[in-house]
C-alpha cells in the first residue's frame, strides 16, 4: 500500500509539471471542401496586412483542393522535457493542435490532441489486492470476577484449534494480527499436555488439576482444569461416512486454497477403509455431485473425483450445505461417523446466506446425527466468524489448514480425535472459596460462557470432545489477602469467613452425555487450596501460550510480561518434542516481538 500510493504521488507531481509545460492556444477547427479555399483565401489577405512571425512552425500545410476530403496528420510535438537526455537547443514553438470539426455524415473525424492539463488523475483508492475483507466476531476477553460477587464460573468445552493455525499464517507472513482473531483457549488446546487417559471407558475422560505461582505475577496463581478423552486405535474407529462439501467458487483458485485442500485430502484416501463411505459435493454458482458415495477403499476412483476440482463461479454455500446433507443421509451408517466437512475460505455470497436460516439447517440435521466440522483456507476473504459458528452449532470443530502438513495433522494424525465423539454437551462449572479466593479470571473461552442455570440445562448444547483429544482450561487466581489484588474492597463488605472447607480452593463439577444418550452425567471433586511451589512443565507451557495470546491482544492482563519473557519460560518448557509443534511456537513469539512496536522508554526522546 505504501509502495502504491508513492508511485502515485511521484505520477501526480510529473503530469502537473508536464501540464505546466504544454499550454497551448486553442486551435481553430479544420476546415474541408470550399470552406478551406475560402480560408486559405482570408489568411492570403491577413498575411498581406500582418508582418511575418520571427520563427518558423515545426510543419507547414500546403494549400488543399476543395474536393480533397483526407486528414492532415497531426504534427510532430517535441519530446517532453523528461525523456531529453542531452542538452538541445530551444525547439520552436510548436503549431496550435488540429481539431477536427464535424464532418459530413460518412465524412472520418480527427482524433483530437489531448494536452497534459487536460488528463484527470484517479482519485487514491486501494487496489484490488490491498483489500482484506476477513472477517472476525468480536469478544471482549473475560473479566477479572470478584469471588464475593460471581462465585460460580460455567463455560464449554472447546477443542477447536483454527485460531492458532490462522495467526500463525499472519505472522510467517510478516504481520501481527487483529485481536478478535486471537483465542486463547484454541492457542492452549492446539498443543498435547500428555495427561494421563481414563482407566476404563466407563467415564469417558479423566479430569486433572494443577495450581501454582503465575509466571507473571508471583502474588496470583495460575489453576489448570484437563481434561483427557480415551484413546481409540485407528483401526477400531466405526466405519466412518463421510460427506466432503467443497468451496470451488472463483476465489478458491489460489495455491493456498484449492491445491492445498486437494493435496490435504489426498493424505486422507490412504488412510480409508472398506467400510468407510466418502462423498464430495461441490459449490460455487450452484451445487453438484463430484464423487456419489463411493466405498473408502476405491482409493483411485476418490483420487481422480479430488484431481478433478476446479475453481470457478460465485459462493452458493446454502445449496452445497442442503446437497452435503441429502449425501450424508443416502449413505448414513447407524453406529458408525457421519460428518459433514466444509472447506471453504469464505463467505456465502449466493443462496441462504441469512446466518440464522443456516443454524436452522445445521441444528435439525445435527439431532439426526450428522455432525458437521469446518477446515478454513487461504486469506483475504476468510471468514472465520461463519465457519467457527457453523461448527459450533453442527457438533462438530473448527481447524484451520495453513499448510499441507497441518492439513495431516488434522485429517490424518488426529483423525480419532477430529472424526469420533466421545462425549458431547460437555460443561464446567467452578464454584470458588470465598476464603481462599478473592480474584479470579478465565483466560479464553469467551465464545463458550453459560449462564449459571444452564449447567444442568439438558438442552442446552454445549462441546463435544473426541476420542484421544484433550481439553485444557487456565484461571488466574488471586489468593485471598494478597496484595496482587486488581479491585479495590468494597468499604462496607466484610470478609468471608470458612464455612468447614477452608482447605478447599473450590469445587469443580463436569457435565456430559454420552453419544445416543440425551440424559447428562455429573463429575465432581473438590480442589486443594495448597498450590505447589513451582510449576510443573506442564503448566510452565501452557502458561507461555496463554500468556502469547494475551499478548497479541495487547498484554492487558500480564503486568508488563513481554514477548521475551515468554518466549524464555515456553523455551524451558518444550520437553518432548517429537513433531517440532513447541519449538515453532517459539520461533512464533519471536517473529512476533519482532514485528511489535516497542512503548517508548522517555516520552520526550519519542517526540524528538
Amino acid at each position: 500500500m505504501k509502495t502504491n500510493t508513492l508511485w502515485r504521488s511521484v505520477l501526480m507531481a510529473l503530469l502537473v509539471m508536464l501540464a505546466g509545460c504544454g499550454h497551448r492556444p486553442t486551435a481553430e477547427p479544420v476546415k474541408t471542401g470550399h470552406a478551406a479555399s475560402a480560408a486559405a483565401t482570408q489568411n492570403d489577405q491577413s498575411a498581406r496586412t500582418t508582418p511575418a512571425p520571427s520563427t518558423r512552425p515545426l510543419q507547414e500545410t500546403a494549400p488543399r483542393a476543395a474536393n480533397d476530403t483526407t486528414l492532415p496528420s497531426p504534427p510532430r510535438l517535441p519530446p517532453p522535457p523528461y525523456v531529453q537526455r542531452r542538452a538541445t537547443p530551444p525547439s520552436p514553438p510548436a503549431p496550435p493542435p488540429m481539431v477536427a470539426a464535424p464532418l459530413a455524415a460518412g465524412k472520418r473525424m480527427a482524433p483530437a490532441m489531448p494536452t497534459m492539463a487536460s488528463i484527470i488523475m484517479p482519485p487514491n483508492q486501494p487496489l484490488p489486492g490491498d483489500i482484506n475483507t476477513e472477517n472476525y466476531t468480536h469478544r471482549d476477553a473475560n473479566p477479572v470476577r470478584l469471588v464475593s460477587e460471581h462465585p460460580v464460573s460455567t463455560f464449554s468445552i472447546d477443542v477447536d484449534t483454527g485460531a492458532y493455525t490462522n495467526v500463525r499464517r499472519m505472522l510467517n507472513a510478516g504481520r501481527l494480527p487483529p485481536a478478535d482473531a486471537v483465542r486463547a483457549e484454541e492457542f492452549i488446546n492446539y498443543f498435547d499436555y500428555h495427561y494421563a487417559p481414563p482407566a476404563n471407558r466407563a467415564q469417558p475422560f479423566s479430569v486433572i488439576t494443577e495450581l501454582a505461582p503465575a509466571p507473571w505475577n508471583a502474588q496470583r496463581q495460575l489453576l489448570l482444569v484437563g481434561i483427557q478423552g480415551y484413546r481409540v486405535p485407528k483401526a477400531q474407529i466405526p466405519a466412518a461416512n463421510l460427506v466432503f462439501l467443497i468451496d470451488t467458487s472463483g476465489s478458491m483458485n489460489e495455491p493456498d486454497k484449492l491445491p492445498l485442500l486437494k493435496a490435504s485430502l489426498k493424505q486422507l484416501v490412504r488412510e480409508l477403509r472398506k467400510q468407510d463411505r466418502v462423498a464430495i459435493v461441490t459449490y460455487a454458482g450452484s451445487a453438484g455431485v463430484a464423487l456419489p458415495s463411493t466405498a473408502g477403499d476405491q482409493h483411485a476412483t476418490i483420487d481422480a473425483a479430488i484431481d478433478s476440482l476446479g475453481a470457478g463461479g460465485s459462493t452458493n454455500g446454502g445449496a452445497g450445505i442442503e446437497l452435503a446433507y441429502a449425501q450424508a443421509g443416502q449413505g448414513f451408517i447407524k453406529d458408525g461417523v457421519n460428518r459433514v466437512i466444509l472447506c471453504t475460505d469464505g463467505d456465502f455470497n449466493v443462496g441462504t446466506v441469512d446466518e440464522e436460516a443456516l443454524k436452522t439447517t445445521i441444528e435439525d440435521h445435527r439431532k439426526s446425527g450428522v455432525a458437521l466440522t469446518t477446515l478454513g483456507f487461504g486469506e483475504g476473504n476468510y471468514n472465520d466468524a461463519m465457519a467457527v459458528m457453523l461448527a459450533d452449532v453442527g457438533n462438530g470443530s473448527h481447524h484451520y489448514i495453513d499448510n499441507l502438513a497441518e492439513g495431516r495433522r488434522v485429517l490424518v494424525d488426529e483423525m480419532s480425535a477430529t472424526l469420533l465423539t466421545i462425549a458431547r454437551d460437555v460443561k464446567i462449572q467452578l464454584e470458588f472459596n470465598p476464603a481462599q479466593v478473592q480474584e479470579y479470571r478465565l483466560i479464553g473461552y469467551e465464545k463458550r460462557l453459560l449462564k449459571r442455570e444452564d449447567f444442568n440445562n439438558d438442552q442446552v448444547d454445549a462441546g463435544e470432545i473426541g476420542a484421544g483429544a484433550n481439553v485444557t482450561a487456565i484461571y488466574e487466581i488471586t489468593p485471598a489477602g494478597s496484595a496482587g489484588a486488581r479491585i479495590d474492597p468494597l468499604r462496607y463488605g466484610g470478609r468471608a469467613e470458612p464455612q468447614g472447607h477452608g482447605n478447599e480452593l473450590g469445587f469443580l463439577r463436569l457435565r456430559y452425555k454420552l453419544p445416543g444418550q440425551s440424559a447428562s452425567r455429573l463429575i465432581e471433586q473438590p480442589i486443594a487450596a495448597q498450590a505447589e511451589a513451582e510449576a510443573s512443565e506442564r503448566l510452565r507451557w501452557a502458561a507461555a501460550v496463554a500468556a502469547f495470546a494475551d499478548a497479541l491482544r495487547g498484554g492487558k492482563y500480564l503486568d508488563g510480561y513481554g514477548y521475551r519473557q515468554i518466549a524464555q519460560l515456553a523455551n524451558g518448557a518444550r520437553g518432548q518434542d517429537a513433531d517440532g509443534y513447541r519449538a515453532g511456537f517459539v520461533q512464533l513469539v519471536k517473529l512476533a516481538e519482532g514485528l511489535a512496536t516497542p512503548a517508548p522508554t522517555n516520552p520526550e526522546t519519542f517526540l524528538r
